[in-house]
Formats: C-alpha cells, structure tokens, sequence
C-alpha cells in the first residue's frame, strides 16, 4: 500500500476510495490532519498517548463492540464503492507478480566496499521523524482525529529540475524510516525506527524514494541493525519496487541489488552493538518512485480487503464466519474466522475436531501472512479436499493477531512495547487483549472438542528453508508422533520444507510463547512454523529466493498434510513413525561419536531423553523476555493478589448441626435405594465374578494404568469432552467420508497408484501448481489411494492422531 501524503486537510469523501479509506483510517500516526467532527463519535474518543502526544492512533470509530456479527460493517461504511472496484495506487495489477525466472541468491565477489559510517556531523540530513516514543514512554490509548496541527514536510525541498536529492517518505501503513543522511551525491546513510515504546527491534524496513536518476549507481547503507547473523550474509537480497514497472510492465516487488554487504558498525556508543547492510542499486526509470522493503509487504488493510471479498461472497459466507475476537491497545479489530461446513446433525458437529491457526503476532514478519493467505484460499474454494477438510474439522483462525504493530511498521511488538509471542500465559486482559483472547478463545475450544492441531506462522531471519518447532512429547505411548506432522510436510514440500531444520526442544525462555503454553493446555501437535526472509537451499529452488506463490503453495501444502496427517489408511503414519525412529537413532549415534563413546542402543536408546539430543531452536536475539513494563508490574501484582482472595473465598461456607444431619440422612436413604435395585444384578452375576480368569485381571490393571498416562498428557476438559460424544466414531461421520473418499477415487485417472494422488480434483482452476504436486509416497507407500483401498472395510472412522 503506498498511500500519499498530504499536508492540508481532504475532504471527507476523495475520489479514490482507497485513499478515502487510508485517510480515515491512518490517522494514529499524526499522518493525515483531520477536523474534529469529520468522524462518527470523534468527541467520545479524547484519548492522548502519555509522554508523548505527538504519535497518535486512530482505532475503531463510534461504540466499541466486544462481538459484531460482520465487523466489517464499519470498514465498509469507509468504501463509498464496493471492493471490487476500490483500487490500490498501481500495486493491484503486480503485487502478486511472480518473477519469469529464478531470483538467485547474491554471489559475494570478495571485492564488496565497506562504506565509512561518518553521520549527520558530516552529511546533510534530507529526512528525519520526531518525537519517536521510546522506552522512556507508554502507549496508554487512542484518540480520534490524530495529531492536531498542520503535518510538516520532512524531506527537503528540491532547489530545482537539476537537484538530484533523494526525497524519502515512511509515514505510510507499515512503513518504518527513521532518518535518511546524504553523505555522497549519490550516497546515503539510513536509521531505522525501532519498535514504539522501545529501544531495540530493528529489522524490518520499508520506505519510499522519489527524484530518481535512472545511470547513477546509488548506495544505501543501513547503520542501526542489531543481530549480528543475518541472511544478508548468505546471499538475500532487498525488495524494490518500481511504481513506472508496474503501471507499464505490471511488474511488481523483485530482488534487487549488488555489491551486499553485512558488517558491523565500529562507530556504536558503546551501549549495545550495532550492524551495518549496505548495497548498491541503478534505477530503471528517471524520475521514478521507488519503494524498498526487508519482506513482501502484507499490511492491515490487505487482510481487510482480503476478508471484505470473503464477507461479500455468497458462497464464501456459508461456511467461513467472520467475527472480532477482540480489539487492539488502539481500537483496532482482531479478526477470527471461524471455517467448517454446516452439519446435519447435532452429533455430527459434535464430532468434529479442531484445528486452530495463527499468524502476525511479530508485526515484520510478513511471510507469515502469505502462508496464511495459501491456506485461506485453498480452504475457502470449491476443491474436493478443502470441502472434505470442512467436513471433517473446524478451523479457528486469527490471521492478524498484532494489527497495531504492523501498522505502525513495527518488527517485533505491540504497542506495549514488548514481544507478545513471551506473554501468552499474561493475566493482563487490558495490556495484552490480542494475546489474552486468543488463549481464552482455544481454552474454550478445549472444553468442547479436541484440537488437533496449532500453528503459528512466523518469520525467521537467520536460516534458509521453511520448518516448524514443536515440543517433544515425554509418554512413551505416544513418543515421536509429534514429529510425523512435519515429517509429512517435508515430503509434500520437499523444496522448501526442511526438516532436518525442525526442533522439539522445549526451552525455558520459550515458555510464554503460543506453542508451548498451547502444547502445555493439552494440544499435542503444538507447532511454530518458521518461513525465512530467504529463500531454499533444497531440490529444485535450491540457492533461489521466495516468492510470495512460493508461500502460498506452503499454505495449500499444510491442507493436504493435514489430510495426510489424518488419513484412516494408517500406512502413511506408521512408516513414517519408523523413519523417525531410524533417524533418531542416527542421530544418538552421531552425538556418542562426537564425544568419542561408542555405545550399543539396541535396547535402550529410546530410553534417552530428546531434550539432550537436541540443541536450542536458536532463535532471534529477542528469545528472552523483556519482562513487563515499570507501569504494568503493580497492575500484574494486583491481579495476583485479587486471584488468590477470590479462591479463598470460592470454599464452601460451614454448615449447621441440622443441615449436616439432613445431609447424611439424605445420603443414606439413596444408598439403600441403589443397593436395593442392584441385589437381583448382583445375585446372578456373583459366581461369575468368583470365576473371573487371572488375565483379567492383568488387564485391568494395565488399562488403568494407560488411562493415568492419558490423563497426565490431555486434560481433564478434552476427557470430559470426548466422553460426550466427540470422537468421530459416529456411523453419520464414516458414512460421509467414505462417500467423499469414493468420489475422489473415481476422479483419479486410471492406473494411477500412489498413495498422494497429485490430482484430485476435475476443476483445473482448482489443480495445484506443477511443483505443488507430491510425489514422495510413490517410493515410499504401497500402491493405495488416499483414505482406503478397494479392499478395505472400515467399520467406523477414526483421525489417527496417535497409531
């Protein structure tokens, strides 16, 4: 989105509707200057930030609702034109364009230049944001109408046609440009904003030049980055896009750039270190306007407009539901959908398990919305496996948990200035609602039916490849099957999807993070799915940047291992159950040879413990919680202490001498009452009972014994909600699926027989793309068709989780 900026005030309705819609809308960053009663309700909302009333968020407009029936009324009000014809400036016809060759990996040359970092003192500031909120400031709420006053150009003025100075702009939705130094005609030095409300987390970038020269060779060079790996190092390269490319050639974002350079800044304070990126760049056109980007953009408004269309569509709307979880520190609106197939009977949507997906709570991690939108399209269209899924599985989704952050173009926090993939387990509603609700929201689901499966989507900075971080199960019942999931998905992506990069291993910083707080609720299959900034180093992309089809392919590929994952057919499961095993054991043997112990592992290796094998999951500098802020520690002890009194008082008051004697008189007359009914039962059956055989008992013993292993792993909720019915042993369930497994084996071409049919569906607008068709199972599973064979009879349906 690439909204303009203006210093007077528009009128209320623009000729644009997407400008109309981002003048409304972004005025949380004093960006656009608004009049006082050119919104619904503005005089309610009087909100301002402490410390520092420059920076202001527009949240919702008018009464706050803790549940709308369609959300996006109030967005739609903003339109005065519908979706289809809203148009965003030159980006609709390119910003899904996929490059016609291979974008390969930068080849350093060994003669890549390491510019003198010299600053302001030695060069000319041509841009520069004020009053950035650091650490030192919170973020307490929102106020309608944004900053007052008149919004000052922050570039410099150009002297004439033949003045060549870049003007830089950030302030539009996830832009993030703290100051631009010119040190050279065509040199310039750039600082980051760092995250609201923080000192650190500078990562993502994403700004606007304009007044370019199409022959000169420009350098920019980022002075303020904090990790000291990045994958500049191996090969990325930035993001750019050309406004004149797109509206001639309709290309959109590319990778771009030589002579790349990661290097340390040798002129830090001392404080903390700090990490330089450098590159070159000739732009194609003269005159252009540029952006540059750390990731493909994917911002607040294109989730809106994503889920307007979907809200708009007869079809879509039957059976995806659209509702607000919660709203944002700002107002904004935390959207959850609701996916599944109306069911016929209420023991049928009893049936039904849970899948619960997530995406953005680390604002600059982009990629992480473009698995989303894979899986969001792939499951919302008319193929046969996305309408099976349906059937068989609810889908919760959160597809934006932090909207604040990626408004404003933070890389890693919300307004509260701290990392809320750490505060899952948070007890502050107010402080934390994005994070609070979605816990409360899975907490519920678990009362009612088992999940399944969790995962949220994420972007990693450091490696290559696309992986999942899980947690490894310690019930020797179920050992190693929280890895088959992965497994699965390295063999439908076996070129992007690496599990060889996968880790289970629980850490103790990683313990407010969803996947372990999920994975501690009772979810088994508890996964972090990790996209890189990067590209692949695997099969046929191999040393090739992502693009974003490559990433939604990936959201399609998590629909069919899911199938996989839960196919009746147990063959796919168990072999690869004894794969695992297999690797395993390599991998022990491995680390006895590297500490030079030879050891025979024929009867106990399953004994040791997986935590020891495994390294950390060698996440991002910010692994480790910030912990809360000053300002929230007396509200946290507060809560505490409120907690604790109220389940003192939840104990039963005492009773009278006359209610404790009606009481036990009560009781005993309904135990006599029962003995009396059972004594005929219990006359007939006592000579069978004296003969009951030695190995009955053995197995009552075991049973009872497997039953407190499962209590142990799943809770008491999930227990009490299968006993009620919510298993899928239900004749109606296996009926249906049994139907829909023939059809799809009518559809399959002759002689076609592996175990992954790569074409299921006859619609060829619904075929997955020729690198999104698995073949792994050709080698690796007989020769059966998805779901059974012809000979096979089941007498009801199971989802093997567990084999």
């Amino acid at each position: 989105m690439f909204p303009a900026l203006e210093k007077e005030p528009k009128p209320k309705t623009l000729p644009d509707p997407y400008e109309d819609f981002m003048y409304h809308h972004l005025q949380y960053y004093g960006y656009f200057k608004a009049q006082r009663g050119s919104l619904p309700n503005s005089a309610a909302h009087q909100h301002v930030w402490k410390n520092n009333p420059g920076y202001l968020l527009s949240g919702s407009f008018g009464k706050r609702d803790d549940l709308m029936p369609d959300p996006l009324q109030k967005e739609k009000r903003l339109w005065p034109t519908c979706l289809s014809t809203v148009r965003r400036p030159l980006e609709a016809v390119s910003r899904e364009w996929v490059p016609p060759h291979p974008e390969y990996f930068y080849q350093p040359t060994g003669n890549e230049k390491i510019p003198e970092i010299v600053g302001e003192e030695k060069g000319t500031v041509v841009y520069q944001l004020d009053s950035v909120p650091t650490g030192d400031s919170c973020f307490i709420s929102s106020r309608v109408g944004g900053k007052r006053g008149i919004i000052k150009e922050l570039a410099v003025t150009l002297q004439g046609p033949e003045d060549n100075t870049l003007l830089f702009e950030s302030r539009f939705e996830s832009g993030n440009l703290q100051k631009a130094v010119r040190v050279d005609t065509y040199e310039y030095e750039l600082t980051l904003r760092t995250d609201l409300y923080t000192s650190k987390h500078t990562q993502w970038f994403y700004f606007r030049v304009q007044n370019t020269r199409k022959d000169a060779t420009y350098r920019f060079t980022i002075v303020n980055l904090l990790k000291s790996k990045s994958l500049y190092t191996l090969g990325m390269k930035p993001l750019m896009y050309s406004q004149l490319d797109a509206s001639t050639h309709s290309i959109g974002w590319r990778r771009e750039g030589k002579e790349i350079k990661y290097f340390r800044n040798n002129t830090d304070d001392g404080q903390q270190p700090l990490y330089c990126l450098t590159w070159t760049i000739q732009f194609p056109h003269d005159q252009d306007t540029c952006f540059f980007a750390h990731f493909y953009p994917y911002t607040y408004t294109d989730l809106q407009c994503f889920l307007l269309s979907v809200a708009n569509s007869p079809v879509q709307s039957q059976f995806c539901k659209l509702r607000t979880l919660c709203r944002s520190l700002a107002g904004n609106t935390v959207y959850l959908l609701t996916i599944t197939n109306p069911a016929r009977t209420p023991q049928e949507a009893a049936a039904k398990k849970a899948v619960v997906l997530t995406a953005r709570v680390h604002p600059g991690e982009s990629n992480g919305s473009w698995i989303m939108k894979g899986f969001l399209d792939f499951i919302l269209s008319n193929s046969p496996d996305a309408q099976l899924l349906r059937d068989i599985f609810i889908f919760k989704v959160v597809p934006m948990l932090n909207p604040d952050g990626v408004i404003v173009g933070n890389y890693r926090c919300s307004l509260a200035g701290r990392d809320l993939n750490r505060h899952y387990k948070t007890i502050l509603k107010e402080s934390f609602p994005c994070i609070w609700h979605t816990r409360n929201m899975i907490k519920r689901l678990l009362e009612e039916r088992e999940v399944l499966l969790y995962c949220d989507f994420h972007g990693h900075s450091r490696k290559n490849n696309i992986f999942l971080y899980g947690c490894s199960n310690n019930d020797r019942n179920f050992w190693l099957h929280e890895r088959v999931f992965p497994l699965m998905l390295s063999k439908n992506a076996p070129d992007k999807f690496s599990f060889h990069s996968c880790n289970f291993k629980v850490q103790k910083c990683k313990e407010g993070t969803g996947r372990v707080v999920m994975w501690r609720m009772g979810i088994l299959n508890s996964y972090t799915m990790e996209s890189t900034f990067g590209g692949s180093t695997l099969g046929n992309k191999r040393d090739t940047h992502f693009t974003t089809e490559d990433l939604t392919s990936l959201g399609y590929h998590v629909c069919d291992t899911l199938l996989d994952f839960c196919d009746p057919d147990r063959t796919k499961f168990m072999q690869c159950l004894a794969e695992l095993k297999e690797l395993l054991q390599q991998e022990i043997h491995k680390k006895f040879k590297e500490f030079g112990q030879d050891m025979d592992l024929e009867g106990s290796w399953s004994d040791i413990s997986l935590s020891d094998i495994e390294s950390s999951t060698s996440g991002s500098d910010s692994s480790l919680s910030d912990g809360l802020p000053v300002h929230l520690l007396n509200i946290a002890n507060e809560l505490s202490q409120k907690k604790k009194m109220y389940k003192k008082k939840k104990r039963k008051p005492l009773q009278s001498r006359k209610q404790r004697n009606k009481q036990y008189q009560k009781n005993n007359l309904m135990k006599e009452s029962k003995l009396a009914e059972d004594a005929p039962e219990r006359a007939g059956f006592a000579s069978t009972l004296q003969k009951q055989p030695a190995f009955f008992k053995n197995s009552e013993n075991a049973s009872s014994s497997m039953m407190k292993n499962e209590k142990q792993r799943v809770n008491e909720s999930q227990l009490n909600g299968r006993d009620r019915g919510t298993s899928l042993d239900s004749s109606n369930m296996t009926t249906l699926i049994l139907t829909k497994n023939k059809e799809r084996m009518q559809r399959e071409k002759p002689g076609f027989t592996v175990s992954y049919s790569p074409k299921r569906s006859t619609n060829p607008s619904q075929e997955p793309a020729p690198d999104m068709k698995p073949n792994w199972a050709r080698d690796r599973y007989p020769a059966t068709k998805r779901g059974r064979t012809a000979t096979t009879v089941c007498p009801s349906l199971h989802i093997y989780t567990y084999p």
